[in-house]
């Protein structure tokens, strides 16, 4: 035994020192590309924002407590996103194995075997065997592929990391978009009640003969009109809760959902919006994106030590013998040690394929990382474009509300009094109706604005249904 423990430990320290001088790789220096967009917003942001999307925490953003509750639990249910999640997983999985190959194997082997042959009549035989294979990554084949394999894994986090915000915002303009349906469907069911009250009324004076059929029929319509609006609305609001709860991936407590658009604030208004170079370059999707950049430029590395040798050790240490008793006594060791040098000579231009192919592939990855840089740079230009305006549509909504509720009740005054006709009337109504609508509208477009610039600026810290990147060198 202690002879297998010497032969081992000149082996393994043979390796230790061949590990040593397999340090570097050919791998093509990283640089990253430059970024292909302006250097400033086309609409200045606002400079009062107090905080950045990135640091802080996503309550502090989704502001309302069901809303929050409801973000929860999409984050710890929904199936897209655990498959996210499993995914990371899977990648890891792939980086350690790929990891592996950069130390040496060791296995153990013990075996008999008992033959019958008209020569040399019954014959056993015992060994037990303890190797050891390793190749010399002196080119840096293994360490590029293992490199790749690392920056996968990061793009794979990356893009959970995506997926949890996009899955958040997604949550949140679902359920304002119930709270927005909920209020317009409200205010269609108050009007088609006020409707069929003025409708029972005017049918009531034609009947009497004090009413024009003109008349009757205008407001005939209008309530239909109103009929139908709660009907459309009924169905899209339960289409709504569907959409959320698909979101969320399980049943949605009552107490959860809206009843209606919160008054106050439901999504952090003042968030800080820096320099395009600062925001895009932390965006999940675009450091993914760069991530997959890098683990193909390892890939070249590893296509470009194709064309060097490759060098293998081989050792074994044990002890053989005919009688299983016997098995480690004295004078049964064997040892054995092989290294083997693999050159390539000729593989028909695969090689060169095969590095050309991963430089294409590079370049394809290039113009993707662009590409991604310049959706987010839209993203967040668009957010902004929005931003900038949407407090004006708000108060010429509030605005025309007001103006079209004072036009409604002098109508009203005016028609009572003899003055105007009632087709006056019934236009005014219709203009209050459509400009209660514009007004929910509008506060539900705010809120989403919102929501859309939080995710287009990156979003930022949620409670952990993944894993952590620093595992992966556990």
């Amino acid at each position: 035994m202690t002879r297998i423990k010497s032969v081992v430990l000149l082996t393994t320290t043979s390796v230790l020192g061949a590990l040593a001088l397999s340090a570097c790789t050919l791998a093509p220096k990283y640089e990253r590309p430059l970024m292909p967009v302006a250097q400033s917003w086309p609409i200045a942001p606002d400079t009062t924002g107090t905080a950045s999307a990135e640091s802080l925490p996503w309550k502090d953003v989704f502001l309302d407590l069901a809303l929050q509750s409801t973000i929860d639990l999409a984050l710890k249910n929904n199936r897209d996103l655990r498959q996210a999640v499993l995914n990371v997983e899977l990648a890891r999985a792939q980086y350690r194995i790929q990891r592996a190959s950069l130390v040496p194997a060791l296995d153990a082997a013990v075996s008999g075997t008992k033959a019958d042959t008209p020569a040399s009549g019954e014959t056993e035989s015992y060994s037990a065997n303890l190797g050891l294979s390793y190749e010399l990554d002196l080119f840096g084949r293994v360490r590029s592929l293992s490199r790749a394999a690392l920056e996968s894994y990061f793009a794979t986090d990356e893009a959970r990391r995506s997926a949890q915000i996009s899955l958040m915002a997604e949550t949140a303009n679902a359920w304002l978009a119930l709270a927005a349906d909920q209020d317009l469907l409200r205010l269609s069911r108050d009007t088609l009640k006020a409707r069929e009250d003025g409708y029972n009324l005017t049918k009531r004076s034609f009947d009497l003969g004090v009413a024009d059929q003109l008349q009757l029929r205008q407001l005939e319509i209008l309530t239909e009109q109103a009929r139908s609006d709660v009907a459309t609305l009924t169905a899209q609001v339960e289409r709504d809760k569907n959409a959320l709860t698909l979101l969320v991936g399980s049943e949605i407590p009552a107490d959860y959902l809206p009843t209606s658009f919160p008054q106050t604030g439901a999504v952090r208004s003042d968030l800080s919006v820096g320099l395009p170079s600062e925001v895009l370059i932390n965006r999940p999707d675009v450091v993914a994106a760069e991530h997959d950049l890098k683990s193909q430029n390892a890939n070249i590395g590893a296509a470009r030590a194709a064309f060097f040798p490759r060098i293998s050790l081989t050792g074994s240490t044990g002890s053989v013998s005919p009688e299983f008793g016997d098995l480690f006594s004295s004078g049964t060791s064997t040892w054995s040690f092989t290294p083997q040098v693999s050159v390539p000579i000729f593989a028909g231009g695969a090689n060169r394929a095969n590095l050309r192919g991963a430089r294409v592939q590079r370049d394809i990855l290039v113009a993707a990382y662009e590409k991604a840089i310049q959706s987010a740079f839209r993203d967040v230009a668009d957010a902004l474009a929005t931003k900038s305006t949407i407090d004006q549509q708000i108060s010429a909504s509030e605005r025309v509300v007001a103006a079209a509720t004072d036009s409604q009740r002098l109508a009203q005054a005016r028609f009572d009094r003899g003055v105007d006709s009632y087709i006056t009337l019934l236009d005014s109504q219709r203009t209050l109706y459509q400009s209660q609508q514009g007004l929910i509208q509008a506060r539900y477009n705010r809120s989403a604005n919102l929501v859309d610039l939080y995710r287009a600026l990156g979003g930022g810290l949620v409670s952990d249904t993944g894993t952590d990147v620093a595992a992966a060198n556990q």
